[in-house]
């Protein structure tokens, strides 16, 4: 489908949509549950529409968090993954602790997406140290 204006409304409505359910879909979720939120395989019904719009439209729809304000770059990295894919992008997703909170009570972890190895939604924080990336593009072509 080519980029227009029917394609965009239906992408931000979706987008909205999305970013709305994600709070209760992550929610009391373990690690490789919310992962199971980004998958590598997606229709790609947004093929056509630019990675900087997709990005901007993420940033734009999750700048004012009610709820996941203390994972807002959870909501930005699944979404902004998700969205990247389904325009058939092959983005990567990854997840980074700061080294100065392994010794606290609480962990400081933070996450952001990669395109062509470059950030593109949120940007890895000084001092973190990366411990997973999700990757994007499918398995078979990884095998290869």
């Amino acid at each position: 489908m080519a980029d227009g204006p029917f394609l965009r409304t239906l992408f931000r409505i979706h987008l909205w949509l999305s970013a709305r359910v994600l709070p209760v879909l992550v929610a009391r979720r373990d690690f490789e549950s919310v992962l199971k939120l980004a998958p590598l395989q997606l229709s790609t019904p947004y093929r056509g529409l630019p990675w900087s719009y997709i990005v901007a439209r993420v940033n734009r729809t999750v700048r004012r968090p009610w709820v996941m304000r203390d994972r807002r770059c959870l909501r930005e990295g699944l979404l902004g993954f998700r969205f990247l894919r389904m325009a058939g992008f092959d983005p990567d997703l990854h997840f980074g602790v700061d080294a100065k909170s392994m010794h606290e009570p609480r962990l400081s972890a933070h996450c952001w997406v990669c395109l062509d190895g470059k950030p593109v939604v949120s940007d890895s924080l000084p001092d973190m140290v990366e411990i997973y990336r999700h990757p994007g593009g499918s398995v078979k072509a990884r095998a290869a």
